[in-house]
């Protein structure tokens, strides 16, 4: 499915910026290009899977990944000492969701902290993961499903989206990496604070009733108001904003 040659030509100028190594299988891509930035792999070492036997999400979740079904990438991103990665996983939907509208291959939304959505559904999730000893260096995990795979259980087919067209995956992928070099240029640049309108334009719960769930809390219930300029979650509730930080909660609309 993945070519080195086309996705070279497919990236044009940008290739210069990447190193990208295609395997058929390997267990989690994240740990992998974690493992290579602790060795001192340079920023922009890619790697793409074509199945993952250990792929994970967000909050420890399994990543289900098959040939064909599934683009599945990680990026090594270095970034300036100093730099914060507030906002990080943002930044990363920001750019698929931009890179997929320049393509023509699907509206799709924002869901914070790191999903993208169709439809309602999950079309593709982000985990980035700091590299030990080196905060300012980030591994950037995305999965997309391209169809749904027929291993998929019921309950999470229920909830989930693919982009089900015809897109070229070396294509899709050189699109998405271009994409992503321009976001995380600005952020390295000016931060989430330059893109938190544009996130915002995309978020599919701005000014909306939500849940918020947690797993050792009673539901909550309230508005959310978007994001602020470091990525927090703005939940009001009882006429009162608050900050929400941890990656550990999970929101979900009001039916």
């Amino acid at each position: 499915m993945f070519d080195h040659s086309v996705l070279v030509q497919a990236l044009g100028a940008d290739a210069r910026y990447f190193d990208a190594e295609l395997l058929p299988e390997c267990a989690s891509t994240n740990a992998l290009l974690l493992a290579r930035a602790e060795a001192g792999a340079p920023s922009g070492m890619v790697i793409v899977a074509e199945r993952q036997t250990a792929g994970r999400g967000r909050r420890g979740r399994a990543w289900l990944s098959a040939p064909g079904d599934s683009l599945t990438f990680s990026l090594l991103w270095r970034f300036a000492p100093g730099t914060l990665p507030q906002g990080l996983s943002l930044a990363a939907g920001l750019a698929v969701t931009q890179a997929l509208t320049k393509l023509g291959v699907g509206d799709t939304a924002l869901k914070w902290p790191n999903d993208v959505m169709k439809g309602g559904r999950k079309l593709a999730g982000i985990l980035v993961e700091l590299v030990p000893g080196a905060p300012h260096a980030a591994v950037i995990g995305i999965g997309l499903n391209l169809k749904l795979p027929a291993a998929m259980p019921e309950e999470l087919r229920a909830i989930s989206a693919a982009l089900d067209t015809d897109a070229e995956p070396n294509i899709l992928l050189a699109a998405i990496l271009s994409e992503l070099k321009t976001t995380l240029e600005i952020f390295a640049r000016h931060g989430f604070g330059a893109l938190r309108e544009a996130w915002r334009a995309r978020h599919a719960f701005e000014d909306a009733p939500i849940r918020l769930l947690a797993d050792f809390a009673s539901p909550r219930a309230g508005i959310c108001r978007g994001v602020d300029r470091d990525g927090a979650l703005l939940f009001e509730s009882d006429g009162r904003i608050e900050r929400v930080l941890s990656g550990e909660v999970s929101l979900r609309p009001v039916s």
